[in-house]
């Protein structure tokens, strides 16, 4: 059914990872692809003028990491990180490397986000390809 589908993984809290992979598994064609991003806020110019680079760059090696491991180490998979406001991050992503179909899981939300999490609401609303959201 989609040929490129991204999977959000909020490495934080991980609500329905797995069920999200299955999904995506199932909607994607013979020849499709899966890649599973995980979004890390950018650090404030502030804060990097006294964090050394190396310490930046290890926190996102131990991203990467983490990610690969929630992944299971499954083949079929690919894992990137991309930084920014996950909503916007996800949405931007998704519109610059040909993605139809986005798979995202969403937790129990509060009185502010009723229905969805919140980047879950923001990735439904701004996504400009299909958007299948996961409980």
């Amino acid at each position: 059914m989609y040929r490129k589908i991204l999977v959000p993984v909020a490495l934080d809290h991980r609500p329905n990872v797995a069920t999200a992979l299955a999904v995506a598994r199932t909607l994607k064609d013979a020849d499709g692809e899966i890649v599973a991003v995980h979004a890390i806020e950018p650090v404030p110019g502030y804060v990097t003028h006294y964090v050394p680079e190396e310490v930046l760059e290890e926190g996102r090696t131990a991203a990467l990491a983490a990610l690969r491991a929630e992944l299971g180490g499954a083949g079929d998979l690919k894992a990137e990180l991309i930084s920014g406001p996950a909503g916007h991050a996800i949405t931007e992503y998704a519109a610059a490397h040909g993605v139809d179909c986005i798979v995202i899981a969403s937790h129990r939300p509060g009185l502010s986000d009723y229905f969805l999490g919140s980047t879950a609401a923001r990735v439904v609303r701004h996504a400009r390809c299909a958007v299948h959201v996961v409980r």
